[in-house]
């Protein structure tokens, strides 16, 4: 289908940077909550889309790129909250109490900048002249293709607006109910493996989340099969294994017994896993993204010798713009280096260590959006291992700045170290994720025939917003919860957020410069990664690129508690099987994206519940403040939120059915 594009199409516009701006927030307050329970973000620029064009529709003037615009502002959510895979390891480690709005708005700032200057000279390597997929870019040029060119798709946009608020309401509904205590929040069975002294334990656990079943439909079938044989690894075989090499203590039950042997040695298998998958992904990447770069080098100087007048749709930011941007934001980004190291230990150092950590940030970073920019081209956003930049990231900062302060080695010393490495690598996560996301939105703009340094200026704007929220939904969650591995002085409830990625990257932080890494089983987990990515080479080659499983899929899997992961299973399956059931049915692609938005709002409406719920927890004092009293037992509140969810996500998926099929009849 093809957008016919006016010469000077209006793009960026008052009420699109407006609205932009506001579903921007929305859904980065959402993206902070996953990501610190889960350790998953999701791409937002498809319901962004969808919203936009439901919203702008009563306006006759709006333009298809104007929607454009308005899901490229609003993407920036779904990317800068993955800061918080590092961010609050700097609370974990007992350096910072609270989250500083300034520094944290800073590093995600100067971060994001970087990012988008950094790509533009990559786009027409890697999006224009480029055979690259963009799965979700594509997918967000449909869906902005369709809604703007015929009644149908206006039809379908409405209706894709009702699905995200349908899923937003059920989703936040269900959270309530768990909050209340009159749903369990989690389903879970544990067990021993055996009798006697050598006897295992082991279980299964799912959290009573919409959320995650949402965000395992949008992950797909085979992340979610990677994810179920991880599990099996874990709780299947690990589990049971570790736990009968190791007896439980007196009084220590089934469930502790496997999620203490769990938490202490399995999930360190899991890091070695998701670290040489990630490695090994990067490496493979490696001749493809040089090729690209090249490419691009010799197309910009072929064009500036024939003096070719580029066309409104090849027109990016003139690269003297990003050349003195990437300057300029260097140096707040010194300043801010400067100010973290103030007043503590490392004062002495602070000039060789901002040295470093500025080198850092623009060599690191410039590898980090080039690779991270072409996996989104390969596949896709929400699926870039971008805990494997991250992880690769703070070893290199860990080993650059321990290299400095080896002179003044001691516990102060060490813990201002892994906090400034913390830093560092926050920013060039931040970078990294924006760069991904820059390439990915300029080729839905290609495809929508938008102009590139309209859409690079209306990142920058989502990078703004996005900055701003970060670090006070982060902070009251911080106050209302706490986190796993951190001491959460000030805490007041007892159930602090798993922070998944931020433990992992603090915990490989400390073993770099404190040198106790457990190295023994990261290499258990690093031969099992191998053994991985040799079933993944021999499965794509064999069913000609038909079948895969993602070796991070399966190390996260291992990594994460089966109470996240199981229902991401169970989502991604259930999508596949609707996805499946409707296809061959009148109106079945309308109904595969309206399932897919009702999805999206699952996420949006138990994140937000929960970040309302942090609030309330902040302002009345009480860790639990909507619990009801009830005379329900533990196994019938399972029940009860078992046929619940089940009855929901039935529900919903059947009315995406009758509403694809009602739109394709109009």
């Amino acid at each position: 289908m093809s957008i016919a594009a006016p010469s000077n199409p209006k793009e960026i516009t008052l009420r699109g940077i407006i609205l932009g701006i506001l579903i921007t927030l929305i859904f980065t307050a959402a993206q902070v909550y996953l990501g610190l329970k889960v350790g998953l973000t999701f791409a937002t620029s498809i319901p962004a889309a969808v919203i936009s064009m439901a919203l702008l529709s009563a306006f006759k003037d709006a333009t298809i790129q104007e929607n454009n615009i308005v899901q490229t502002i609003a993407s920036a959510a779904g990317t800068l909250a993955s800061v918080i895979f590092v961010l609050p390891g700097l609370l974990m480690i007992g350096w910072w109490a609270h989250v500083p709005f300034w520094p944290t708005f800073g590093a995600c700032a100067i971060g994001g900048v970087l990012g988008v200057m950094y790509t533009v000279p990559l786009r027409r390597a890697l999006v224009s002249q480029s055979n690259l997929p963009y799965p979700e870019g594509v997918a967000a040029a449909e869906v902005l293709k369709v809604g703007m060119a015929s009644r149908e798709g206006a039809a379908e946009g409405k209706a894709g607006l009702r699905a995200v608020i349908w899923g937003a309401l059920t989703s936040a509904l269900f959270a309530a109910g768990a909050a209340a205590k009159l749903l369990a929040a989690e389903v879970s069975v544990y067990f021993r493996t055996g009798s006697g002294a050598t006897a295992g334990a082991t279980g299964i656990g799912a959290s009573s989340s919409l959320a995650l079943i949402g965000a395992g439909h949008l992950m797909g079938i085979t992340v979610g099969v990677a994810m179920g044989v991880g599990t099996i690894i874990a709780w299947g075989v690990l589990v049971p294994l570790m736990t009968s090499l190791t007896p439980a203590a007196a009084g220590v039950d089934a469930a502790g017994h496997a999620l203490g042997i769990w938490s202490k040695q399995v999930r360190m298998i899991g890091a070695g896993v998701i670290g040489i998958a990630a490695i090994v992904t990067l490496a493979g990447l490696a001749k493809p993204i040089l090729g690209g770069l090249t490419s691009a080098m010799e197309t910009a100087r072929k064009a500036k010798l024939e003096g070719a007048v580029l066309d409104r749709t090849e027109m990016d930011m003139p690269i003297f713009i990003v050349g003195l941007v990437t300057l300029i934001a260097l140096v707040p980004a010194g300043w801010l280096l400067a100010s973290f190291l103030q007043g503590g230990p490392l004062m002495s150092l602070a000039v060789p260590l901002v040295a470093v950590g500025v080198g850092y940030i623009l060599i690191a970073g410039i590898f980090a959006a080039a690779v991270c920019g072409y996996m989104a081209g390969l596949i896709g956003s929400s699926n870039s291992p971008v805990s494997g930049i991250a992880i690769l990231t703070i070893l290199g900062a860990a080993l650059s700045v321990g290299f400095v302060g080896r002179s003044v080695m001691g516990p102060e010393v060490a813990q201002a170290l892994i906090a400034f490495a913390l830093f560092v690598t926050t920013v060039v996560l931040a970078v990294a994720v924006i760069g991904n996301d820059n390439l990915q939105d300029l080729k839905t703009g290609q495809l929508v025939n938008a102009t590139p340094w309209k859409q690079q200026v209306g990142l920058l704007i989502g990078v703004a917003a996005g900055s701003c929220v970060v670090p006070p939904v982060l902070e009251l969650l911080n106050h209302a919860n706490g986190f796993v591995g951190a001491p959460n002085l000030d805490s007041i409830s007892s159930e602090p957020l798993a922070a998944p990625q931020a433990l992992l990257i603090s915990t490989l932080a400390k073993g770099v410069i404190g040198g106790d890494l457990q190295w023994d089983l990261l290499g258990y987990g690093v031969l099992i990664g191998l053994g991985l990515v040799v079933i993944n080479f021999l499965l794509k080659k064999f069913s000609n690129d038909k079948y895969s499983l993602p070796p991070l899929g399966v190390g996260l899997a291992i990594y994460l508690p089966s109470a996240v992961i199981t229902p991401v299973v169970i989502g991604a399956v259930t999508g596949w099987l609707f996805d499946r059931a409707v296809e061959r049915k009148v109106g079945g692609e309308s109904a595969k994206r309206i399932g897919v938005l009702v999805m999206s709002g699952f996420i949006v409406g138990e994140s937000l519940f929960n970040v309302a719920l942090a609030g309330l927890i902040v302002l009345s004092g009480k860790g639990e403040p909507l619990a009801v009293a009830n005379s329900m037992s533990e196994g019938a509140s399972m029940v009860v939120a078992l046929i619940v969810g089940v009855a929901i996500v039935w529900g919903l998926y059947r009315w995406s059915a009758r509403n694809g099929e009602a739109v394709h009849q109009k």
